[in-house]
């Protein structure tokens, strides 16, 4: 054993601790979109494996919560853009907001951290599996808890790697714990590093990435016919500031009569989120002739916009025209941006909590796919698309995935690249296409095994043209989602957690 590693970790002094943690969480951020250094998330998380490999409980708490500092300072602090540019607040205030935020998601790494020293890590092997198995129960809490934050996981920056190979079977959760198993390795190896110790744990990661390798050539889906669709993607590129403003709403539809008109050659059209800036009910006059229109070319034209129901309630929208037919409301609404949380009691305090179209109502659970001539699409909403579960359960019932966004919320941050990727996960989990068209970019076509086909640079006003395949069958999570996986986890905690309780309640951290 190195003397580096047999110091015990729990003697650090607070300086160390202090650059070590935020460190290692920042080097999660580095794996991701723009970056795409995927080497770096194995180093953090080894690193991280190191600071509570033999601290106590309480020092953990503290170091989970730096280390959660570190991953959601760097990796999404761009809801900075959104608080100062668009909601026009301060920079003291903002940066305070961002702030809070960021603490506020660190502290969930501050509860996983405590209960991986305090349950997991005393077991035989719980350094091994436990350090893995938490951190996907982690971010499968961050997924759903107060609507959830599903951003930043460590398997998104693996779509272009060997591990690739098991999404979809086991979605990004699979490649999540693949990363974090692989730190666990690198770091017992390091703490140990006899050749008996090199071997048996290089062999365990042989095989791990060497059987994603072996599974990316598989093709779980096949094309539903040999010709593929020809599409056209929209990007306007209207700033944020003049979309709402109403004295703009007649300029902006002639911007988009000018520039469908050529776009009716192709079997698909698509318009970002919320693309008409009105209720529908209110833009019959410009959307009912471009709908005529398209139906006599043959040409289905999904967009975003906003609807409203008899009841007064506003929803986030997307709908197809011309050939296609139906309409989706989003259902995973963003907080402040989209709805305001505790809203009579915040409204009006600051524009943040004023937002244009931040009164949006729930869509319903169970809503069907759009139709576009004799396909099916299952339409996603921005923020959605982040979400695994409910895009597998929109691809059972749909050849293609379209997805629209508005990332002009992010402004010129990583935050809309990382968005992309996390499209991009989609379509590989899942074998299905995916056009996202968004307001100033990036749109893209992605292909069955997330690749990017075509995609637009961001800023411009551009139309993106280009094929994609209406695609049959499913691959295994899109049948079964990550509950296998969960269940898997569910029960190697429960097993661990009685082992706590029973036998091993006062033994030593060992592994």
């Amino acid at each position: 054993m190195s003397d580096a590693a047999s110091v015990s970790t729990s003697a650090l002094p607070r300086w160390q601790v202090l650059m070590l943690a935020p460190l290692a969480g920042a080097l999660i951020t580095l794996s991701l979109a723009p970056f795409d250094l995927w080497p770096t998330a194995i180093l953090g998380c080894a690193v991280y494996a190191y600071l509570l490999a033999s601290c106590t409980p309480r020092q953990a708490i503290w170091r989970g919560w730096l280390f959660g500092l570190g991953l959601f300072g760097s990796g999404a602090s761009w809801v900075y853009v959104s608080i100062h540019v668009h909601g026009n607040a301060g920079v003291p205030l903002a940066a305070v907001l961002t702030l809070i935020f960021c603490a506020g998601l660190a502290l969930l790494h501050a509860l996983q951290a405590w209960l991986y020293t305090r349950i997991v890590r005393p077991l035989p092997g719980g350094m091994l599996l436990g350090f893995a198995a938490f951190w996907v129960f982690g971010e499968w809490v961050r997924s759903w808890l107060l609507t959830g934050f599903p951003w930043l996981y460590l398997g998104y920056a693996h779509v272009d790697t060997w591990l690739a190979g098991w999404a979809p079977i086991s979605g990004v959760y699979g490649l999540s714990f693949a990363v974090a198993f692989t730190s666990s390795c690198v770091f017992l190896t390091w703490r140990s590093p006899q050749p008996a110790t090199v071997l048996s744990y290089g062999g365990l990661l042989a095989t791990l990435w060497g059987g994603g390798l072996m599974l990316k050539p598989i093709e779980w889906v096949a094309p539903a016919s040999e010709l593929p669709i020809s599409v056209a993607i929209y990007q306007p590129n209207i700033p944020l500031e003049q979309k709402w403003d109403r004295r703009n709403y007649q300029k902006i539809l002639r911007q988009y009569e000018r520039a469908v008109r050529p776009m009716f050659a192709h079997d698909l059209v698509l318009w970002p989120e919320s693309a008409i800036p009105r209720t529908a009910d209110l833009a019959g006059d410009f959307l009912d002739p471009i709908a005529r229109r398209a139906s006599l070319s043959d040409t289905v034209l999904i967009t975003g916009i906003p609807t409203r129901d008899t009841q007064g309630r506003h929803f986030n929208s997307i709908i197809a025209l011309g050939q296609g037919k139906g309409q989706y409301d989003k259902q995973r609404l963003v907080p402040f941006g989209e709805y305001v949380p505790l809203e009579a009691q915040l409204r009006g305090l600051i524009d943040f909590f004023d937002l244009p179209m931040s009164n949006f109502s729930k869509g319903a659970s169970q809503q069907g796919p759009l139709e576009a001539g004799n396909h099916r699409v299952a339409p996603l909403i921005c923020y959605e698309i982040v979400y695994p579960e409910l895009v597998a359960q929109s691809a059972q019932r749909a050849e293609l995935l379209v997805t629209i966004s508005n990332d002009s919320w992010f402004g010129a941050s990583i935050g809309p690249l990382q968005h992309l990727q996390m499209a991009r996960m989609r379509a590989l989990e899942n074998g299905r296409y995916l056009l996202r068209g968004t307001n100033n970019g990036v749109s893209a076509i992605i292909d069955h095994r997330g690749q990017i086909v075509a995609r637009t640079e961001q800023f411009v006003e551009s139309t993106l043209v280009g094929d994609a395949k209406l695609m049959l069958g499913s691959t295994p999570f899109t049948s079964f989602g990550s509950l296998p996986l969960l269940i898997a986890l569910g029960l190697l905690l429960g097993s661990m957690g009685l082992l706590h309780r029973t036998l091993w309640r006062d033994s030593d951290s060992t592994d």
